[in-house]
């Protein structure tokens, strides 16, 4: 579709929406702050009412306001979450690299880099529940009737649970699109031809590193993950 085909309103809801964003983002807006009335916004921007609904929809989309109804009701600036954020930034993640036509090497090589890099914080913040999570899936792994995409699901969840070890919330949102965008797109090219054998050696391997809080170890065992990943991508050229 060509831009000359895309209504104007469309446009101008687009522009206004990304106004807002971007007073919300400098601060000219603060969480909790009261937008404008339609009414109002209608009469700043020149535009129908239904053109301030439509920009007010995306940022809602976006998470970034919240609607209240009632006589101290509209529309207030969200408190964005980190959980939120995430599913937006998963999403993005897989876009880019979707439509991007980024190689598997390069892909691959990021998404193990990153992991890497939360090896000591995880090691030093993981409590009981991130062993637990970890032990589950390791569990769930081992068993021979599991299906490739159970099995690819499970590997997610379970590298996203040494990323949660680190406790730290803005490493967790940043690593969402290592391990739940990049992780799932690359099992999909790989689940019906990697070992299992050779993916639960390693993930033995983490999940005893991060009991004795071994970096090293952890290091080494997602290194070599990524090699035998690698490895694997070469022979299905």
């Amino acid at each position: 579709m060509s831009d000359n085909s895309k209504p104007v309103s469309a446009d101008l809801s687009s522009a206004i929406a990304e106004e807002i964003r971007g007073a919300i983002i400098s601060g000219q807006l603060i969480v909790d702050a009261r937008l404008p009335s339609e009414s109002e916004l209608s009469q700043r921007f020149s535009v129908s009412r239904s053109t301030v609904r439509e920009a007010l929809k995306r940022l809602a989309a976006q998470s970034l306001i919240r609607t209240q109804r009632g006589a101290s009701g509209g529309a207030f600036v969200n408190r964005l979450s980190y959980e939120e954020a995430r599913a937006h930034h998963v999403t993005t993640s897989t876009l880019l690299l979707s439509m991007n036509g980024v190689d598997f090497a390069t892909a691959c090589a990021a998404r193990f880099a990153l992991e890497r890099a939360c090896a000591a914080l995880a090691a030093e913040h993981r409590d009981a529940q991130h062993i637990a999570r970890m032990e589950t899936e390791f569990s769930l792994q081992n068993q021979t009737s599991l299906s490739d995409e159970a099995f690819c699901a499970s590997d997610v969840r379970f590298h996203r649970a040494l990323v949660d070890a680190t406790q730290n919330p803005v490493l967790c949102y940043q690593m969402a699109g290592a391990v739940e965008a990049m992780q799932p797109l690359m099992n999909m090219l790989t689940y019906n031809r990697r070992s299992r054998e050779g993916i639960l050696l390693q993930h033995e391997a983490i999940l005893d590193a991060l009991k004795n809080r071994d970096v090293s170890a952890i290091e080494a065992a997602l290194n070599t993950l990524c090699k035998e990943t690698l490895d694997l991508a070469q022979t299905m050229r």
